[in-house]
């Protein structure tokens, strides 16, 4: 091994997908979004898994009120349903989980660990389900079966010989049920720490922070029935046709009905220029389409804010010369006035904010700015809706709240049509925090836990996803278990972070399907496989639903209805009560009970979140399920105020300046055959890419400038601060594309190990992955 392992280009091991010789072809794609092409890749994806017939009888279940919820997205069910509530990634995301490959202990048994590793996250996905638990042999390199009961037994004997339990981290995704999060948390929290890294540290964390600052709840404030009845929709820094497809529904309807879309993004993507709806008989028979976005404004990487305030400065412009001349009032006064506290510092913000400065560093004319600004003023009700490459910032949390201020200005929140609408990622993230899996609680919710399960829970804040990483670096971490996820290959520093939990003393991982974490694994690590979305799950009282909540705060019971792959499959109930049972024999919590019925889980969870969650278990049964009470939503806010805030954001820039001016902006993205960590396959056909994923999108002009020609190897190298650690990636392709100049975008998680740790956003710890600082440079013929 090299002495200076984090000097070197990445090796094999450290790229995630392994390139065909020759890497990607870039073809133009000039179809519409959805479509025929969106059929043929789910009729693919079917075949692929060998499920056509299995499938397809599960995707007419998914999204159903009596069937399962999609374990992709987190956009909610209309109330409505028909017959195809699902999209392609949705149908991926299907047959990956019925696939019928299989992996067996003649898997583990044929395939070292360090085998294993040389493989890349799409071929080890692509292997199958897992089929029993499996426990690392160091002196074979090889995982070999061993029972529950043992396996249970080996975390509750490392678990209590611990020196504190704040040794421990629990990790948790966003696909794990309300009611495995609830109980989680309650055994972790009667373990004796906080310590919940989570997945929505590393997407929307900047929302949980920002929002409740602003408008008192860290949730959106509108459900899907306010597209029906909105004047305008601006979508910033979110690409739907790839990450929350079945919102094309909503944006189509609303452009038919004339609405204006504005679209604010770096890249052009497909999906916002146009879609055709595979359920339109009219659309596919005559290859027509629907235009989505009326104005597209390609912000510079970073220049969100820019945009914001510039918009901000022209609403405020147009009230203040309404009103000299005696016309009617731009802003909503009333409800500033009513609602809201710190305007007259915001309105000062926005006068002494230069035309010069918003110009050079959103990257629009001013011209666009305006356009956008009429539409704003011109609608009575508008839905601002945005994605991580808001969030994803040094200065996330100002971002969202930049939003909410527009939003505020005129009104624009509890009332119909209008609102705030972060799209979440993973199918039940918001619902997982909802139920407690948070690493600062508040002393309320503590409170509750203990007149309920009748123990005291520590009080101190726990850790989060960059937390847990610095102390697993540090030597601080001793065991980490993750319910679910691909963590290892979620997270930033990768090379760094990779090292590191070799070090840990225990890693156990609870999964449907083999990944990075299982072949980075610590000195004794666990494979627990658990029952998916679509599984059937059968406990001592009979057959079991779960449930999730969406990204408008909609809670609803989710039922698989296939037979497992295996019987040695456990739900994520099951395994947590088991590692609780082992670890704390003397818990007073009948962990048995709860695994027998989760009615009993629900109970409990209403009765810690009384006002959210009473009467839970009647509830559910509604076809559709139950909204949770959002107190922004009817204009009650929960801040110490009693009042939303206008809050200022301290100039324009999202990320610190870098002084080397040859620094281009990276903006880590997915491809269409992915979603998150899980990668479906080589194509990204909406960006014209075809069979490879190591690809660079650069502006034309950027790559003249640097002498770099289509289609050739590059070198990226961040220029971020990271304690003296080189940080490079090679083997980059790059792919010309309609990009602003200054910024360039390549796939997440390959570039990775370009963003340090400690590039984060300050108050929630977001990493910050849209806007990396990279010098980029031509690799040797």
């Amino acid at each position: 091994m090299s002495d200076h392992p984090y000097s070197s280009p990445l090796s094999k091991s450290d790229v995630h997908v392994k390139e065909p010789e020759g890497g990607a072809v870039f073809e133009p794609y000039e179809s519409p979004a959805g479509g025929w092409g969106s059929l043929r890749a789910t009729a693919q994806a079917l075949r692929e898994q060998s499920v056509v017939l299995k499938g397809s009888k599960a995707l007419l279940s998914m999204n159903q009120p009596d069937g399962f919820d999609c374990p992709g997205c987190a956009w909610p069910d209309p109330k409505h349903t028909s017959s195809f509530e699902f999209c392609e990634n949705g149908a991926k995301a299907v047959s990956f989980e019925l696939t019928k490959r299989k992996v067996t202990r003649e898997f583990f048994a044929a395939n070292s660990v360090r085998e294993l590793e040389q493989q890349s996250d799409y071929w080890l996905e692509e292997q199958g389900r897992l089929m029993e638990p499996m426990r690392y042999n160091s002196a074979t390199d090889h995982y070999e079966p061993i029972g529950w009961d043992d396996a249970f037994a080996m975390i509750g004997s490392r678990l209590r010989a611990l020196a504190n339990p704040d040794r421990a981290d629990f990790y948790t995704s966003g696909r794990t049920s309300n009611e495995a999060a609830f109980l989680y948390q309650i055994f972790v929290r009667r373990f004796g720490t906080n310590n919940f890294p989570d997945c929505s540290n590393m997407c929307h964390e900047a929302t949980s922070v920002g929002l409740p600052e602003s408008i008192g709840i860290g949730k959106g404030t509108v459900v899907l029935e306010d597209f029906d009845n909105t004047d305008a929709i601006f979508v910033i820094g979110q690409n739907p046709g790839t990450n929350s497809p079945r919102m094309m529904t909503s944006l189509r309807a609303a452009s038919r009905r004339g609405v204006p879309i504005v679209a604010m993004n770096p890249l052009r993507e497909r999906a916002l220029e146009r879609f055709a709806a595979p359920q339109d008989p009219v659309e596919m028979l005559t290859f027509s389409s629907t235009r989505i976005a009326s104005q597209y404004c390609q912000v510079r990487v970073g220049g969100d804010v820019a945009v914001l305030k510039g918009m901000m400065k022209l609403v405020l412009g147009a009230h203040e010369a309404a009103v000299r001349a005696g016309g009617e009032p731009v802003l909503d006064i009333p409800f500033i006035e009513t609602h809201t506290l710190g305007f007259e510092m915001f309105a000062e913000d926005l006068r002494r904010t230069s035309w010069d400065d918003i110009l050079r560093v959103s990257g629009l004319t001013r011209a666009q700015i305006e356009l956008i600004a009429r539409i704003y003023i011109q609608s009575k009700s508008v839905i601002i809706v945005y994605g991580m490459g808001v969030t994803q910032h040094r200065y996330g949390t100002e971002n969202v709240q930049q939003i909410a201020n527009l939003l505020m200005m005129r009104g624009n929140i509890g009332r119909p049509g209008a609102g705030i609408c972060p799209v979440r990622g993973h199918s039940n993230v918001q619902g997982d925090r909802t139920v407690g899996i948070d690493e600062k609680p508040s002393p309320e919710f503590l409170g509750q836990i203990e007149k309920v399960f009748g123990f005291h829970p520590p009080q101190q804040r726990g850790r989060a996803v960059v937390d847990t990483l610095q102390a697993i670096i540090e030597g601080r971490s001793d065991v980490f278990i993750a319910l679910g996820g691909n963590f290892v290959a979620a997270v930033p520093d990768a090379r760094i972070t990779k090292d590191a939990m070799r070090r840990l003393q225990l890693t156990v991982g609870i999964n449907t399907k083999l990944n990075r974490g299982h072949v980075v694994h610590g000195k004794e690590a666990l494979i627990l496989p658990c029952l998916a979305r679509s599984d059937i799950d059968m406990q001592a009282s009979g057959r079991q639903s779960i449930t999730v909540e969406d990204s408008m705060s909609m809670v609803h019971a989710s039922s698989g209805l296939v037979e497992p792959p295996s019987p040695d499959l456990k739900s994520e109930v099951s395994i947590v009560c088991g590692m609780a049972r082992a670890t704390l024999p003397n818990s007073g919590i009948d962990w048995d009970a709860l695994e027998a019925d989760y009615n009993l889980i629900r109970e409990k969870i209403a009765a810690v979140f009384p006002k959210l969650f009473a009467d839970f278990n009647t509830r559910i049964r509604t076809p559709g399920g139950f909204h949770l009470y959002n107190g922004a939503r009817n204009r009650e806010w929960k801040t110490p105020s009693g009042r939303a805030n206008f809050l200022v954001c301290d100039g324009l820039v999202e990320d610190p300046d870098v002084k080397n001016p040859a620094a281009l902006r990276l903006t880590t993205i997915r491809s269409h055959g992915q979603y998150n960590t899980t990668i479906y396959g080589l194509d990204d056909r909406y960006r014209g890419v075809f069979g490879g994923r190591m690809v660079v999108f650069m502006n034309k002009d950027d790559m003249t400038d640097r002498g770099i020609e289509p289609d050739s190897l590059v070198e990226l190298e961040s220029v971020t601060e990271g304690g003296g650690v080189r940080r490079t990636a090679s083997g980059f392709k790059v792919r010309p594309y309609d990009i602003p100049r200054g910024s360039i975008a390549a796939y997440y998680p390959e570039a990775n190990n370009l963003l340090p740790l400690s590039y984060h956003d300050k108050k929630s710890k977001t990493p910050s992955g849209k806007s990396i600082p990279v010098i980029v440079r031509p690799m040797a013929p």
